[in-house]
């Protein structure tokens, strides 16, 4: 149910009138209690009724919970700009929420559900999002788009083939998560190669810089190519040496890139700059996890810590701040909180990362978890009560 009437739309509850504010919240949320249920696994102090093993639930609700929502807070505001149709708001809105809060509640008591329910509880969500994404570009003919949810569905698959594989159908070992983890992958070098470049753009012609980002076009489809490339391939074929030759070419090329966006020349706002940081991490984590392939398989765990703490946790923290305080009507800056939420995911990534280096493992995965948590938490209470309340006059 779509509300189309603006006077109707004034008297929604603020939470519900545009996607970002109760998927941001909640991903939020969730982001920093599902690690603090995560070690306490770990510490023998938490034991949910889920057919996941600890790691597993850890890794699922990585992948399929937490990235999720912060996927449909981002697509579900963005796609009205780019097709000019109404935004997902109201009823339908809340019970999309729903789903994505049922799909985590089911797959934390997964053992006291039927396995067939607890997959379709998990799945309604990411397939409806799809749904929704999709049914709005094509309505609008907005051609340019239509790839846009192709990450979603692929994470649904990963999500699908999970649970099939707790119910003991053949999927290769680490499929599921290495499908999920290329999806999202892909879809932050997407949405980073729109906005890093746009943005630094805007900001340099704000502050009368005659620096610009740097295009080229080769440079520019290769390093998309190669990456995309190697990551399916890898999540496929993850044990293949030529892979990884093609993962450090790809880090390579996107490294290149990224360099001629000139992040350089916006160290004094770190809400641009976080965002060049943000994809110096999906480059280091490419690179690791090439060198991984290789051989040097000591690497692959800091790899793909690289790709979700590193990367996808600076990302996803870089655009919720933006986008809520755009959003809202509040002025594109970073006031010192901000800028100590993006210090504490630099930080629990470099933590978990040298976790898997270092000897100290047990005190460096709890510095990863508390700055992890630190930054979600941060964010919930600097940027909380603007997603409750109305948009700024």
């Amino acid at each position: 149910m779509q509300i189309h009437n603006p006077s109707t739309a004034a008297r929604l509850p603020a939470i519900l009138s545009l996607a970002f504010r109760p998927f941001f919240l909640l991903g939020s949320l969730w982001a920093a209690l599902a690690i603090l249920l995560w070690m306490g696994m770990l510490g023998g102090h938490v034991t949910l009724p889920s057919r996941f093993d600890p790691l597993s639930w850890h890794i699922h609700e990585m992948l399929f919970g937490w990235i999720l929502a912060a996927i449909a807070g981002f697509l579900l505001t963005a796609i009205p700009n780019w097709t000019g149709r109404p935004p997902v708001r109201g009823a339908l809105l809340a019970i999309l929420a729903g789903l994505w809060l049922a799909g985590r509640l089911a797959c934390a008591v997964s053992a006291l559900l039927p396995w067939w329910l607890a997959m379709a509880a998990d799945l309604a969500f990411p397939v409806a999002l799809c749904a929704l994404a999709w049914r709005d570009i094509i309505a609008a003919g907005n051609r340019r788009n239509l790839p846009m949810p192709v990450p979603v569905a692929l994470l649904a698959v990963a999500n699908l083939a999970m649970h099939l594989k707790l119910h003991g159908v053949a999927i290769p070992q680490g499929l599921d998560w290495r499908l999920a983890l290329a999806a999202v992958s892909i879809l932050m070098s997407v949405i980073g190669a729109r906005i890093i470049p746009a943005f630094t753009r805007n900001w340099l012609l704000s502050q009368r810089s005659k620096l610009q980002p740097g295009s080229s076009r080769w440079l520019d489809i290769s390093a998309t190519a190669s990456l995309h490339s190697a990551l399916l391939a890898w999540a496929i074929f993850p044990q293949v040496h030529i892979i990884g030759v093609l993962l450090l070419v790809a880090a390579a090329l996107n490294l290149g890139r990224v360099l001629r966006w000139r992040g350089n020349a916006t160290l004094a706002e770190p809400l641009l700059s976080v965002l060049h940081l943000g994809y110096l991490w999906l480059v280091a984590g490419a690179a690791l996890l090439g060198l991984s392939v290789l051989g040097m398989a000591m690497l692959q765990v800091g790899a793909i810590h690289a790709l979700t703490a590193g990367a996808m946790g600076t990302m996803v923290l870089a655009v919720m701040t933006r986008v809520s305080l755009g959003h809202t009507g509040r002025s594109l800056r970073a006031d010192r909180r901000t800028s100590l939420i993006y210090l504490a995911i630099s930080a629990a990534a470099l933590c978990r990362i040298a976790a898997t280096l270092m000897t100290a493992m047990p005190l460096l995965l709890s510095l990863s978890a508390l700055f992890w948590m630190a930054a979600f938490l941060l964010f919930v209470t600097r940027y909380g009560a603007m997603l409750l309340k109305p948009r700024l006059a």
